[in-house]
């Protein structure tokens, strides 16, 4: 497996976990209910994540909350693009996180260096979009079905191995068209198209999917998996939140995607303090 991951412009040091973001320039996150919806609240936003101690930023405009609708292309462009242009001057990788393979080109031709896809880019040209690019990263993730009906019924023989299978498929169209390993990490995609027990057996037999070689990249931030085993409602989820980060950075991530990001920083610093696994 790479130390690093390979971006548009940065070469993003693995050796310690990194902190991804989350950026909501939407009206309908599950998480913050637009709260940092419009160009100026998301970027008052993104300063306040890197002020916290985010190494990441991930910027979307389309949720993918459970039983989402679809976002038309022109809103998420207009939505995303503008926060994008500003957010590339801060200093920091910033991520894009859309399956819409027309935002992906024009965030990269922005200077964003990372591609985020919930779609492991299955999109008509994604792949494309990514590999005619000459060093951004990639994150590709897998789903079951799609975020309107992806909750209704989630079934899986065995949910780690149909899961790593599926990422390796991915990884290995990607690698075949010319997108080197160093540029790829994974995502097991907790909570889209899962049942609570899927996610935490993806959780604990997360090192299976480590043997594909790539970096995982986990988002256990505020889900509702958290919720049923806590009963806490999605703004009182803060310490399982960080307790989740700190088991998938146990259990081999490099990157944790979240929410509240001073809480994960300097809970990783303590992990880190005391010579725990991951830190």
């Amino acid at each position: 497996m790479h130390p690093y991951w390979q971006t548009t412009r940065f070469r993003i040091d693995l050796s310690r976990p990194q902190v991804m973001g989350i950026v909501n320039a939407t009206p309908d996150s599950f998480s913050d209910g637009g709260e940092h919806a419009g160009t100026t609240a998301a970027l008052r936003h993104c300063e306040q994540l890197l002020s916290e101690g985010a190494d990441i930023l991930d910027i979307g405009g389309e949720s993918s909350r459970p039983g989402a609708d679809a976002v038309p292309l022109d809103l998420e462009l207009a939505r995303v693009l503008p926060v994008v242009k500003e957010a590339v001057a801060l200093g920091v990788p910033v991520s894009v996180d859309t399956y819409k393979t027309e935002v992906m080109r024009a965030a990269l031709d922005l200077g964003a260096d990372v591609v985020n896809d919930i779609n492991a880019l299955r999109a008509p040209g994604a792949v494309e979009a990514v590999a005619t690019h000459p060093t951004c990263g990639v994150c590709l993730m897998h789903m079951r079905g799609e975020p309107k009906s992806m909750q209704a019924d989630p079934r899986y023989g065995d949910v780690v191995r149909d899961v790593t299978r599926y990422l390796s498929e991915r990884a290995a169209i990607l690698a075949a068209a010319g997108v080197s390993g160093e540029r790829i990490v994974l995502d097991p995609g907790i909570g889209f198209g899962k049942s609570v027990d899927h996610n935490f057996e993806l959780l604990a037999r997360q090192p299976e999917l480590l043997t594909l070689g790539y970096p995982v990249l986990a988002g256990w931030s505020r889900k509702s998996s958290l919720g049923t085993v806590t009963g806490r409602p999605v703004h009182e989820r803060l310490a399982a939140s960080v307790a989740a980060a700190l088991a998938a950075v146990l259990r081999g991530a490099r990157i944790v995607r979240v929410h509240d990001v001073a809480a994960t920083v300097d809970a990783l610093k303590v992990w880190r303090r005391a010579g725990l696994p991951g830190a």
